[in-house]
């Protein structure tokens, strides 16, 4: 079935810890943790330590989305935050073999996306290296964006190119992601739904409850 991994960019910050404690008692496995430095992308979000003390009060996989410049120099202080699978960008590693493998090493699982400009091909190539993809549906760095709807050809080119090549990584899409538009990202397949301002910007248990629901009836 497919997962939602809410954005906690979208948290009410001076509350963090209470928006999280009412995702608490859903369907909800996973959180989607978006680490922006200012210069990859132009915006500022929240450091390790942000990481480490909500890991402490929180079970969930930590999904760990890195909008930084050469997230090489990073990977052991997100290991010791508590995150679970690290996802870079193609555009901001010079060497992304060595970054891979630095991951893997670290023991966290790999995640791997890029800017709407770029262009897949220069994606595939590292596919059978990783264990998700995500594509993302906005441009990268802030959130409350709009759905780019050209993004459903690159999810079906990928649902495809991973199921012909049987190779095990999920696939993720984030930005713009509602209740009102996630069947087409589904239909076009998904594994994993990112959304933030429609989750934590609303009832955040009953907006859980109905991306779950909507998943259920997918799966049937």
């Amino acid at each position: 079935m497919v997962e939602l991994a809410p954005s906690i960019l979208s948290c009410d910050f001076s509350n963090l810890q209470g928006d999280l404690d009412q995702t608490k008692d859903t369907d909800l496995k996973m959180i989607h943790i978006d680490v922006m430095d200012g210069i990859f992308v132009p915006n500022i979000s929240f450091g390790f330590k942000v990481i480490s003390d909500i890991r402490g009060k929180n079970d969930y996989f930590f999904d760990t989305h890195a909008m930084i410049e050469e997230p090489i120099k990073y990977i052991e202080d997100f290991k010791k935050a508590g995150v679970d699978r690290l996802t870079v960008h193609y555009e901001a590693c010079k060497n992304l073999d060595e970054t891979i493998k630095a991951i893997k090493n670290a023991g966290m699982e790999v995640g791997l996306t890029f800017k709407p400009a770029t262009d897949i091909d220069l994606i595939t190539p590292y596919l059978d290296k990783i264990d998700l993809i995500l594509v993302m549906s906005v441009e990268p760095g802030f959130g409350g964006q709009i759905f780019m709807e050209d993004s459903v050809e690159k999810i079906k080119f990928f649902r495809n190119y991973i199921d012909k090549n049987n190779l095990d990584v999920k696939l993720q899409v984030d930005g713009g992601i509602k209740t009102t538009n996630v069947d087409k990202v589904i239909d076009a397949g998904a594994d994993i739904i990112v959304s933030g301002s429609d989750v934590f910007g609303k009832d955040i248990k009953n907006q859980i409850d109905k991306y779950y629901e909507i998943f259920k009836q997918k799966s049937l």
